[in-house]
């Protein structure tokens, strides 16, 4: 018992020396808080009043691209740019405007996009007080609620001869006061990119009178080989409005430039470099900086994409469709213009993709359209008559081998339907149908899966409404598998799918079957003849192949990040059977069909399907507004036909019709020469020629 009363009495001990110390402890931090309020507060104070740190993020250059074989594609070049950075505090539009105007005469703008508004707002910013006061009267003043509905009635009362009044030196000032207005605190602002050296040195000579004003170490994008491909390497711009919070979200300045179209927007994550911190601290008394610490964390360059694109072999095919077209002279309605897509079959990857558009009123700078293979939708004829078939025998309407006999259709309310050959081909299988590319046996399959079957002329044949819509449908989801009017997944931020046509009678339904009616790109025609070459299997259409980590060296490629590996989208729900028989039809079409004549003999053994689209085409104006029938022609195909490594659609649209001085063949010209190509660089290559070595050519 007494043992335990001497343990409590110790106890009770330790615990009061703690509190002690607690207290001790706590009245010596009260002390020093004390001492520092109170005897060094104003001390503090003023050495903060007197401190800056200010951050700075300076943007580092986006990665690069290369091609399949590894030539760069897209660079980055040294530039300087013109840069305005706000402070923390609050700068009034006039300080803003004096620096302007001290920067005006030292380089030039564009002051195209200066607007009437941006005029107005100037014009009332540099006016006096009083002149000001007197743009409205004194009972309109006090009509006006609030200040911004005074503003906008001040700037609509600046007349038309101020606003004529103002040179080209006000709208260059002009143009940098609204690029200033567009910074954020802290933050550089572009005012202009790529200033040449000459302006670079004289701003350097007057920046202590340009506060905020600086020349920044830049880079924009380069492009080794011109236009080759260029329109689908994309734009870097300004963030979009409608997309500001969306990168704000990821960390994003408002400032910053990003990929604003097709690769460079699609792989803006990957591309973007991370950006250098520049940290400076200062210190300042009597106006005069006593002491500055500046720190700088280096940034680093985005990482690289390697592309599936063929530089040499791209550039290749660009030539071989501008020498076609221009060969083909005036053989074209109106426009002249040709689109092509070369793609590996088993894998999705793009070759090639080359367009050419020359407008017939020629205000364009550059004939290339290569955008124009995933933006441009056309009725693609029978080059689509594979589906048909494969439709055919999938619902059952005929089988491998099934005859229908070709001869003219005459439906109740509806033009006689035909086939190219008039007379008709008489009774023929589905090989030889594709082979010389009967219209009437696809007739046959649309009429059937309608349940119409055609006996005599204008005899009721038994399809209904409902029927007809069911075909339609039926048709459509067949077609779709093979990414006919469907989405084709190829890694762009935006492309087309196509048109389906609106009208459901039984008429059009016929057009569907033979390519004359609903509308599909380029690209769609490759993926359904890619998808066919490749035993049914539909690959996703792809431009990247790997991502890869940046590297100093010119002539080197750093590591692997992520490989994109190819992606079945689906498999048609077609039997191996019939993928088969239709594949021998293709064939057939290049030895003794339809594309015979340039084909027959090729080495490469191709199987393909030749289509024919007539359209007509509305030309001139008033009294001489008239329509010009013609057509667009199409070939699709792939080689070699017993192990396939490419596909092939090719695309011409509005040309003349023979008779009317079109040239024919003109697709097939440019298939033929594309084929070559490919198999003529795997022998032997000698690399793409960059842009600055063809113009000395």
């Amino acid at each position: 018992m007494k043992k335990n009363r001497k343990k409590r009495h110790h106890f009770a001990f330790r615990l009061n020396v703690l509190f002690f110390a607690i207290f001790l402890l706590f009245s010596a931090l009260i002390l020093r808080i004390g001492f520092v309020q109170i005897v060094r507060g104003e001390d503090y104070a003023s050495d903060l009043a007197t401190t800056t740190n200010t951050t700075a993020r300076i943007d580092a250059p986006r990665g690069l691209m290369y091609d399949r074989y590894g030539h760069i594609v897209v660079d980055n070049k040294l530039e300087l740019s013109l840069t305005y950075t706000n402070p923390s505090e609050a700068t009034s539009s006039k300080a803003l405007l004096e620096i302007a105007e001290k920067l005006s005469p030292l380089i030039t703008m564009d002051t195209e996009k200066v607007t009437e508004r941006d005029k107005r707002e100037y014009l009332l910013l540099t006016m006096e007080q009083e002149e000001r006061y007197k743009l409205l009267s004194i009972e309109e003043r006090e009509e006006i609620d609030d200040r911004s509905t005074e503003y906008r009635l001040e700037l609509d009362e600046i007349s038309n001869q101020q606003l004529t009044g103002l040179s080209e030196d006000h709208l260059t000032t002009i143009a940098i006061f609204q690029e200033m207005l567009k910074g954020y605190a802290n933050t550089p602002q572009r005012i202009k990119q790529q200033i040449t050296e000459k302006e670079a040195h004289v701003i350097s000579e007057h920046l202590d009178e340009l506060p905020g004003v600086d020349i920044l170490r830049d880079s924009t994008r380069s492009y080794t080989y011109g236009d080759s491909f260029r329109s689908f390497f994309g734009s870097i711009n300004a963030i979009p409005s409608e997309k500001i919070d969306y990168y704000l979200s990821r960390s994003y300045d408002r400032s910053d430039l990003v990929g604003t179209s097709f690769i460079e927007e699609q792989y803006e994550d990957v591309l973007r470099g991370k950006k250098a911190v520049v940290e400076s601290i200062s210190k300042k008394a009597g106006g005069k900086t006593l002491e500055q610490e500046v720190t700088e964390k280096m940034g680093e360059r985005g990482n690289d994409l390697v592309l599936t694109v063929d530089m040499e072999l791209q550039q290749r095919l660009e030539k071989i469709i501008d020498e076609e077209i221009r060969k083909a002279g005036h053989s074209f309605i109106l426009d002249r213009s040709a689109y092509a897509v070369l793609i590996n079959p088993k894998t999705g990857d793009i070759l090639a993709m080359a367009g050419f558009f020359d407008p017939a009123d020629h205000e364009r700078n550059s004939y290339a359209d290569h955008i124009g293979n995933v933006t441009k939708a056309f009725e693609m004829g029978s080059s689509v008559k594979a589906a048909s078939v494969l439709t055919g025998f999938h619902s059952g309407v005929t089988e491998p081998g099934r005859q229908f006999n070709d001869r003219p259709i005459q439906l109740p309310a509806t033009p006689i339907k035909q086939s190219w050959n008039t007379r008709g081909f008489g009774w023929i299988d589905d090989r030889k149908a594709l082979e010389q590319s009967s219209n009437v046996y696809m007739f046959e399959i649309g009429m059937r899966m309608a349940g119409c079957y055609y006996t005599t002329p204008n005899a009721r044949c038994g399809w209904t409404g409902e029927s007809i819509a069911n075909a339609y449908n039926e048709v459509r989801n067949s077609f779709s598998q093979f990414g006919l009017g469907s989405e084709v997944g190829i890694d762009l931020p935006s492309y087309s799918s196509g048109l389906a046509g609106e009208n459901t009678n039984g008429g059009k339904l016929l057009d569907l079957m033979i390519g004359q009616y609903d509308t599909y790109t380029t690209l769609q025609l490759a993926q359904y003849i890619a998808t066919i070459a490749n035993d049914g299997y539909r690959m996703e259409p792809r431009l990247v192949r790997e991502i890869r980590e940046p590297v100093t060296g010119r002539n080197e490629q750093g590591a692997v990040i992520h490989k994109y590996e190819p992606r079945i989208l689906n498999r048609i729900d077609m039997s191996d059977a019939h993928i088969k028989r239709v594949q021998e039809g293709l064939r057939r079409v290049m030895t003794q069909g339809t594309a015979a004549k340039r084909f027959a003999n090729a080495t490469y053994h191709p199987a393909g399907k030749t289509g024919t689209a007539q359209v007509k085409v509305v030309v001139g104006e008033g009294s001489h507004r008239r329509i010009i029938e013609g057509n667009t022609q199409t070939l699709v195909g792939y080689a070699p036909y017993d192990n396939p490594e490419i596909a092939f659609a090719v695309v011409v649209p509005h040309v003349k019709r023979e008779k009317n001085g079109g040239a024919q063949g003109i697709a097939q010209e440019i298939s033929k020469s594309a084929l070559e190509a490919y198999f003529e660089l795997k022998e032997k290559r000698k690399g793409p020629i960059p842009v600055e070595e063809a113009a000395e050519r």
